[in-house]
């Protein structure tokens, strides 16, 4: 996908040299319009809804300082200033805006470039993280993940067995848990803190307990720093098999394929990953 650009100057010599002779298309990007000022930059900005605004600092009618800062309020981009030696350091005090990059006139072409890439990267990890934040919730819609604060603060269903249980589960997910060692150490029988957790919560402990530990996988795999055994680990699943199974009866796919469906990769699977993946089901 093309980013879209923006040219504000009221030099036309650069204007048009930026427009007509730097090759737009080699670093992915495409003019949308160009213009001598910032006012008529404004509204361009306002149509078009670029992703990049290229603009000269001292403009007739609106500068450009006060071009972007007033587009900013009503649209997000990333902005290049073009400066000369003389501004350059009223530029960097006069701008209390998130600017990109300021670039010394004239344009040196290898530097646009590489101040192209590193706003196509800033762009696709805010797009990440845009996916990230929709997945998650997206899967919280879908299969009911739950928020533990729910159940500690329900004063009018308050019992004590039951939030040192969920406390536990909050504070503990990453160990081995059983309903059998919280009941010993809080001196009542199994077979009663199962029955008040299901009349408090609807769900048996170890549904709680296995959805809070895939909703904190799904967090580390979106976050992409670890593997998925060693996220298996991290979630309290000593048999990675285990935790692929646990984690597809709660999403409806295995960890692989639940980050794949949102066309991202976010680590390699290692060779035990690749060879222990034939045998959970994968579709």
């Amino acid at each position: 996908m093309l980013l879209k650009v923006v040219i504000v100057e009221d030099e036309e010599i650069i204007r048009k040299g930026l427009v007509h002779t730097v090759d737009w298309l080699s670093m992915h990007c495409t003019v949308i319009g160009d213009t001598s000022n910032g006012q008529d930059g404004l509204r361009l900005i306002e149509q078009y809804r670029p992703d990049i605004v290229i603009t000269d600092i001292r403009m007739p009618v609106l500068n450009g300082i006060d071009m972007v800062e007033q587009a900013q309020q009503i649209y997000s981009f990333q902005s290049i200033i073009l400066t000369s030696y003389s501004e350059f350091e009223y530029a960097k005090r006069a701008i209390s805006l998130k600017v990109f990059e300021y670039l010394l006139k004239p344009v040196d072409e290898l530097k646009l470039a590489g101040i192209i890439e590193n706003i196509k990267r800033e762009i696709n990890q805010g797009k990440v993280y845009d996916d990230i934040i929709h997945i998650t919730n997206k899967m919280k819609e879908d299969i009911h993940l739950i928020d533990l604060n729910d159940y500690l603060f329900a004063e009018q269903k308050q019992n004590y067995y039951v939030s040192e249980a969920i406390k536990r589960i909050k504070s503990d997910y990453d160990q081995k848990l059983s309903i059998e060692s919280i009941a010993d150490e809080l001196g009542v029988s199994p077979s009663y803190l199962s029955r008040k957790l299901k009349e408090m919560t609807s769900q048996t402990f170890l549904d709680i307990l296995n959805k809070y530990r895939i909703q904190k996988a799904v967090e580390l795999l979106a976050a992409g720093k670890c593997r998925i055994y060693e996220i298996a680990n991290m979630t309290g699943f000593s048999e990675y098999k285990h935790f692929c199974n646990v984690f597809k009866k709660y999403t409806g796919t295995n960890p692989t394929n639940f980050m794949k469906s949102s066309n991202r990769v976010i680590v390699k699977n290692s060779p035990k990953e690749k060879k222990e993946l034939t045998g959970v089901g994968m579709e």
